[in-house]
């Protein structure tokens, strides 16, 4: 005797699961025979089908739609808020398209608004997936070269597009933290080099008294605060590598390092190398002989 208001109808073929990466909680999608024949066998979502059974096992069970009787042979997995899935078919009631040809009048676009969803195999690329699709669209609309498109094609982007906000303030919160990470790492490499030129004063003054010219001592206190600060930007994004690749075994999607913000952070370790250690590098240069070997 129960009932559901405020799910939604679905038709739909048999490919649904493998263009929106759903799964079954319970029971199948439709086999070949029934789906060819339009038989009366539907699925539900997992909200309408909790609705409808409660604690019951919904598979093998009847319920009536528009007058017509359906066996429930399948229930989708909850889907939630899951961001993966562009549709949330927690309250839909599927039926095969050969079925709801039999009561719906699928041709008038007008009203039911028809629309195929189309994914590309792997290693075939959008561009050449959407060549493809126009094409085959328009010789089955018998359309001359020169007449225009009397459909439209959509990339789907809910997914971007649910996602861009959450990435933007991580963006936001990353930037903030880099900047303080730069601040403090730049001043610990300064101090670092303070106390190597502090330690290295006598020495300084040995090679000064040789010959050494100033922008020798300038370029070799350069080169270790350089040195320091690569070795700590490779280890970072080692340390980045490993997270990453553990996030992406415990998600269903891949999240990589991109060769491009690497080089970044290589280029800004040795940004920060020079400018860090530039003030006493030139402390070093700028020591007397004779003052630094008596110190």
């Amino acid at each position: 005797s129960n009932n559901v208001e405020g799910g939604f109808l679905f038709v739909t073929t048999p490919e649904l699961d493998r263009i929106f990466n759903i799964e079954m909680g319970q029971g199948r999608f439709w086999s070949p025979a029934e789906y060819y024949s339009g038989a009366d066998k539907m699925l539900l979502g997992y909200e309408v089908a909790k609705e409808l059974f409660g604690a019951l096992n919904p598979i093998g069970k009847e319920i009536k739609m528009q007058g017509r009787r359906f066996e429930v042979i399948g229930v989708l997995a909850a889907s939630g808020d899951e961001l993966i899935n562009p549709l949330d078919f927690d309250d839909a009631i599927i039926v095969s398209y050969n079925n709801a040809s039999r009561y719906i009048n699928l041709r008038t676009s007008d009203r039911w608004g028809g629309t195929l969803a189309v994914k590309a195999r792997a290693g075939v690329s959008l561009e050449q997936l959407q060549d493809d699709v126009r094409g085959t669209i328009r010789r089955e609309r018998r359309l001359r070269p020169k007449e225009d498109d009397n459909f439209s094609m959509n990339q789907m982007s809910m997914v971007a597009d649910q996602l861009e906000g959450f990435f933007g303030a991580l963006r936001g919160v990353g930037f903030i933290i880099g900047f303080l990470s730069i601040l403090v790492g730049g001043v610990s490499v300064a101090n670092i080099m303070f106390v190597s030129v502090k330690e290295r004063t006598s020495l300084i003054g040995v090679k000064k008294a040789l010959g050494a010219k100033k922008y020798v001592i300038l370029i070799e206190f350069l080169i270790e605060s350089i040195i320091l600060c690569l070795i700590g930007g490779l280890i970072g994004l080692f340390l980045v590598y490993v997270i990453t690749a553990g996030i992406s075994q415990a998600i269903p999607f891949n999240i990589t390092l991109d060769f491009g913000n690497a080089m970044i952070g290589i280029v800004l370790s040795a940004i920060i190398g020079i400018v860090s250690g530039m003030v006493p590098a030139l402390l070093a240069a700028r020591l007397d002989p004779v003052e630094a070997m008596r110190s």
